[in-house]
């Protein structure tokens, strides 16, 4: 039996408007950040999209006319702008821990593209210093704030798929350019840097902190000289297995599912979904097939909101998750290189 299920009881994270809008500049002009981040900021009431920087000036006229904002040419020099609250940096992964600091210590709060450091303890300071100084660092992984993955959750915890046994998540995407910057190593380049931490965050969102990674792999493609796949065992003190893949050359694939003790839940689409996708969850017990569908939602639009109140409530954000994310991916990393 197959059936549609709507789902009613989650509520979008909504734009707080009420007090004056967060002022943020962008230090760099990447591709996340022109085709996703930009306009969201430009739309959300919450926020005001104030300067646009790079170290290419021409390059930060262009980017910063297409969205009406300030050009700045130098990153130093937009952190040292009085009408800026908070910075957004989309920088190459490599680049992500030197220049939230530099914003942390010039004032601003920060949203940084993930992962904010290749280091634990480089990672750990970060969020130290954004406490220390009473900022907001948050980490840009936007799936999370999606409300499916909530409803996901409220199934799982009402028992419907019974004792949870297992959990497997992928994220790939096809090859990209050849001088594409996830492929230079020197960048922080790599599968496990681009595309592993979706499916290693899903594991963290939906299981708890408590991971163990049992085992891992990394592989690089012909020709590349930094990991362009990878497969992670890990799991949970309670002994629920989790599988996970992810990689830069493959067809795409977006999805995990959980598999209980009565039934499983499948969810396609999972981590970049667009605005307009109408998310649907497939659950399956026994023989009946029910799908549960909720509205469409816009995860670059709630990112930015949680992120502008975050700064107007003074939260800390999501420090204990990026952490542990952290971790894990060292950890997988000395896994895969028999650490």
């Amino acid at each position: 039996m197959t059936s549609v299920t709507p789902v009613t009881s989650v509520t979008p994270v909504t734009s707080v408007t009420r007090a004056a809008p967060v002022r943020i500049g962008v230090l760099g002009c990447a591709g996340i950040a022109r085709r996703r981040m930009l306009p969201a900021m430009v739309a959300a009431p919450a926020v005001e999209l104030v300067a646009v920087a790079s170290r290419d000036a021409a390059r930060a006229r262009e980017t910063a006319a297409a969205f009406g904002c300030a050009p700045v040419h130098g990153y130093a020099e937009l952190l040292e702008r009085a009408d800026v609250d908070a910075v957004y940096v989309p920088l190459p992964a490599s680049l992500h821990a030197e220049w939230a600091e530099a914003a942390l210590r010039a004032g601003k709060h920060v949203l940084a593209e993930k992962p904010l450091a290749l280091e634990p303890e480089a990672t750990r300071r970060l969020l130290e210093l954004a406490r220390s100084r009473g900022l907001v660092l948050m980490e840009n992984v936007m799936f999370v704030h999606h409300p499916q993955h909530d409803a996901v959750r409220k199934v799982v915890a009402a028992g419907v798929i019974g004792e949870l046994r297992s959990f497997q998540a992928t994220f790939t995407v096809p090859a990209l350019p050849d001088d594409d910057i996830r492929y230079r190593a020197e960048l922080g380049g790599g599968a496990l840097w681009d595309t592993g931490v979706y499916p290693v965050r899903a594991a963290l969102h939906l299981l708890g902190a408590e991971l163990e990674v049992v085992g891992a792999t990394l592989s690089a493609a012909p020709g590349r000289s930094v990991d362009t796949a990878g497969a992670v065992l890990l799991r949970t003190p309670g002994g629920v297995s989790v599988q996970l893949s992810f990689g830069l050359d493959h067809g795409y694939r977006s999805s995990y599912e959980l598999c209980g003790s009565a039934g499983h839940i499948h969810v396609d689409r999972a981590f970049t979904p667009p605005a307009d996708h109408v998310p649907m969850f497939r659950l399956e017990r026994g023989t009946d097939v029910e799908h549960i569908r909720s509205e469409p939602a816009d995860q670059v639009a709630m990112t930015v909101s949680a992120f502008a109140a975050a700064v107007r409530n003074g939260a800390a954000g999501d420090q204990g998750d990026s952490l542990r994310q952290a971790v894990l991916l060292d950890e997988i990393r000395a896994s895969a290189s028999g650490g």
